[in-house]
């Protein structure tokens, strides 16, 4: 058996190499299923198949290409299965989210990912309305800079197909998310102001930070509580974020912690020292367009212990965030 350069490869080289091509799975399967779980399971059965090959003494002429076929046609595959489940899901459905400033527990994942606007829970929401195959072709092609010929090779179709693929689904992308030019630092100076007003209940101030068409999106899946229905229009998420914080702010020992959620800003509410929600914005230009909220605790679990929040309200004599 030998390595890419032709050299022996034993045991303790097999599983070095294993290791540098695990952030390169995980990179590709977090962006095509937006769930770690689901990643991760992706991840071990790839790096599984690829140990497996070198075992048996195949050459793999490059084994970071190989593992990202491996992962792309698993990821597909499992997303065909996903989308069974995210139609019977409860009330709407968001990524599960990573921290990509290197807080709290569970940080593997983030930092396997890299930090890009390709992570944005934004545009993983976008990805959910394409095509698996779309979806691999856009990643692999524009995220991953893989050449068509290559794409084609990976996704199993013709170069033509994967041209085609691609065009529609950058313009479907494109056209839902107009972009906008702004530094980390006018983004993190945005989501200061914004969560300040948001605690003093200051609604004139937030409503200036708010887009006119701004979306507020809250996961709970049914096990936390959460909105029915996403909420549109500044003045109306305004009162209901003000809502939420006024009654988070009623929780024990409860602690807001500003972060880099996805690479976009957003915070970290932890109450007791348990995690209870995270939220990530949507910034364009000098407006937060977007507000996406995750407090499934199914969602939260790979970032730290979670705090149960049906109980807390219970604790607060049933006053539920928002009501």
């Amino acid at each position: 058996m030998t390595d890419e350069k032709g050299s022996p490869a034993g045991a303790p080289d097999r599983e070095q190499l294993l290791a540098a091509l695990r952030p390169v799975a995980f990179g590709i399967a977090y962006r095509m299923l937006g769930s770690v779980t689901e990643a991760e399971d992706v991840v071990q059965e790839a790096l599984l198949r690829v140990h497996r090959a070198l075992e048996s003494g195949e050459q793999l002429e490059s084994p970071r290409a190989f593992t990202a076929t491996v992962t792309t046609r698993l990821a597909m595959d499992e997303l065909r299965s996903a989308r069974v489940r995210r139609e019977r899901y409860v009330g709407d459905w968001l990524p599960e989210p990573i921290l990509t400033d290197g807080q709290g527990a569970g940080q593997d994942p983030a930092r396997e990912a890299e930090t890009a606007d390709s992570l944005s829970m934004a545009l993983l929401v976008l990805l959910e309305s394409l095509s698996p195959e779309q979806r691999a072709v856009l990643l692999l092609h524009d995220v991953f800079g893989y050449g068509y010929g290559e794409v084609a090779a990976i996704v199993g179709k013709g170069e033509a197909n994967v041209r085609q693929l691609a065009v529609r689904a950058r313009r479907h992308v494109e056209d839902q998310r107009p972009r906008f030019t702004t530094t980390p630092e006018q983004q993190s100076e945005l989501a200061s102001r914004f969560f300040a007003a948001a605690r003093t209940g200051d609604l004139a101030a937030l409503e200036s930070l708010l887009a006119h068409d701004v979306e507020l999106v809250g996961d709970g899946g049914g096990k936390a509580p959460s909105l029915a229905r996403s909420q549109h229009g500044r003045s109306r998420v305004a009162h209901t974020l003000t809502n939420w914080l006024r009654a988070l702010s009623r929780l024990p020992e409860m602690e807001i912690r500003l972060t880099e959620v996805n690479g976009d800003p957003g915070a970290t509410f932890l109450v007791e020292g348990r995690l209870l929600a995270v939220w990530a914005l949507d910034i364009r230009g000098s407006q937060v367009a977007g507000v996406r909220a995750v407090v499934n605790p199914d969602k939260l679990v790979h970032l730290g212990p979670v705090g149960d929040a049906n109980a807390l309200i219970r604790r607060m004599g049933g006053v539920r965030p928002g009501s």
